[in-house]
């Protein structure tokens, strides 16, 4: 079992910061909260969508499609931004984004808006990909930790602001203005970044992995569809939702098979295996997606009716939450980057998400406002030490050539376990609440949601319980300030013989073998 001391020193990144990189990052974070606001911002301005364009029966189409093709495109575009250039496919991520947006808002049916949300949804996913390899390229492992911050206050916003945007844009101006505020904002990101993100471009002459993306896409569109049904649309042991997960198992199954033997694999499997810290990063990743995506759906949801918090600015409601993430996960970055040293954040922090899920779990219909804003502040301060550390390991336990392939798996692994996590807690709280059947008294009821509730947070706790086991299994990597200078712009890079993969630098071989 390699040590800490066995191990190179992590430099999966550039040779030194650029000057103007807190600019670049500027334009990155703008097209990240253009697709993190919008899911929200449109969830908002539904009803009066609905009221307008018709098509009650496919209300939930206009969620699950754009999160679905997100989900499914975002290990497409990483490769493609390994292949072909990160920049070039960042930029045509945001054009794809900005189309699809401007097209939704002069949607006519529910089906063309349906439609024209994949549209979005493919720009999304390439936006997610590119925005955190585009960092692992820009910023050297010891410096990324004085950027944690912004991508922390940018979840924050999305997460507090889209519920309040999207309740003013529909209150003031027309809901097509939802997605036609996406336009402005989108074309600053593209001027702002064509004009500022300068990262080397390396062309690999390869054949596109079509069998890999195909598999893939058949596995992940199951598994989000098995997860969106369950429990709602159908029951968990019905044939329809059976029939998904085994459609998932045998595509993935394929998959791994197909990327065993490819030259150029869509994920390749050298990122699980070439390092422990990967898959271990990837079970916090999955932990904070659950977190993030049960309490931002539940926790609004039990105060508004058990403890009688207004509905009309919900996002309002996740502040003490959101804060602390935003306020621990720059602290941490900081003292990430003036020591080295990050083991001790994400183990604090899954000790903390425990602890706070298991302290909402105890809510019942007496638990006061104030008491829960305290619950969900561990929660955050779990999140903050959790989240953004969980990227940096994995950004630092791949080399710089699969840094898309990885850094978009990373985005894979919290969007499905988000969605999973939405559904067994969906189920979760319908069973819960059904064993408290209500007789028509609000006292019934609120008992009923509250149980649900507790239900929910508990199962949380227990997973983050489990993340704090791997969290603990976290080899510890002394990060440099600088790493090996990245290939020179458009130097074409060739597969080597037998389609095998490009050969690693003398680093990544040496890093390898150490961890062998």
């Amino acid at each position: 079992m390699p040590t800490s001391a066995s191990l190179p020193s992590a430099s999966a990144g550039p040779s030194a910061v650029p000057k103007n990189v807190r600019w670049v990052m500027l334009g990155i974070m703008l097209a990240m909260l253009l697709s993190m606001l919008d899911n929200m911002v449109v969830s908002t301005a539904m009803p009066t969508i609905v009221g307008q364009l018709g098509g009650l029966e496919y209300i939930s189409w206009v969620v699950t499609a754009y999160t679905l093709i997100t989900a499914v495109t975002t290990p497409i575009w990483g490769k493609f931004g390994d292949l072909f250039g990160r920049k070039s496919m960042y930029l045509a991520s945001i054009a794809v984004f900005v189309v699809g947006s401007a097209l939704c808002g002069a949607s006519q049916s529910m089906g063309q808006l349906i439609a024209f949300r994949v549209l979005q949804g493919v720009g999304a996913g390439g936006i997610g990909a590119g925005a955190f390899a585009l960092i692992g390229v820009l910023v050297p492992p010891r410096e990324r930790g004085k950027y944690q911050g912004m991508t922390a206050s940018i979840m924050a916003v999305g997460t507090i602001g889209g519920p309040l945007l999207g309740g003013f844009v529909t209150g003031h101006f027309d809901w097509r203005w939802a997605f036609y505020i996406n336009l402005p904002l989108g074309l600053v990101a593209l001027v702002w970044l064509w004009l500022t993100l300068h990262v080397p471009a390396p062309r690999i002459r390869a054949r596109i992995d079509w069998a890999g993306i195909g598999l893939l896409t058949l596995s992940i569109t199951a598994i989000v569809l098995a997860a969106t049904w369950a429990g709602s649309t159908y029951a968990w042991g019905s044939w329809q939702v059976l029939s998904l997960g085994a459609v998932a198992a045998i595509g993935l199954a394929a998959f791994i098979s197909v990327e065993k033997r490819v030259g150029e694999p869509l994920v390749p499997l050298t990122v699980f295996t070439g390092h422990r810290n990967y898959p271990l990063a990837m079970a916090l990743t999955l932990a904070a997606g659950v977190v993030m995506f049960g309490a931002g759906l539940y926790l609004p949801l039990f105060q508004q009716n058990v403890q009688g918090a207004s509905a009309t600015h919900s996002g309002l409601l996740m502040l003490p939450m959101m804060i602390p993430v935003v306020i621990v996960s720059t602290v941490a970055g900081k003292v990430m980057s003036a020591t080295g040293r990050y083991k001790i954040f994400p183990v604090v922090g899954a000790a903390f998400l425990t602890a706070g899920l298991g302290l909402l779990s105890t809510m019942d219909t007496g638990t006061s406002l104030l008491l829960t804003g305290l619950y969900m502040i561990v929660v955050g301060i779990g999140l903050g030490f959790t989240m953004q550390m969980a990227g940096t390991i994995a950004q630092n336990s791949v080399s710089l050539r699969d840094m898309g392939a990885a850094m978009s798996s990373s985005n894979l692994f919290r969007t499905l376990g988000g969605s999973l996590g939405v559904a067994v807690f969906g189920s979760l709280f319908t069973r819960a609440v059904q064993s408290h059947p209500p007789t028509g008294a609000r006292d019934a009821y609120l008992t009923a949601v509250a149980s649900g509730t507790s239900h929910i947070f508990l199962t949380g706790a227990i997973l983050c319980a489990l993340a704090f086991v791997a969290s603990l299994l976290v080899i510890e990597v002394p990060l440099q300030k600088a790493g090996p200078p990245a290939p020179a712009a458009g130097a074409p890079v060739s597969p080597a013989p037998g389609g095998q993969r490009p050969a690693m630098t003398s680093a990544e071989v040496m890093g390898r073998e150490n961890m062998g």
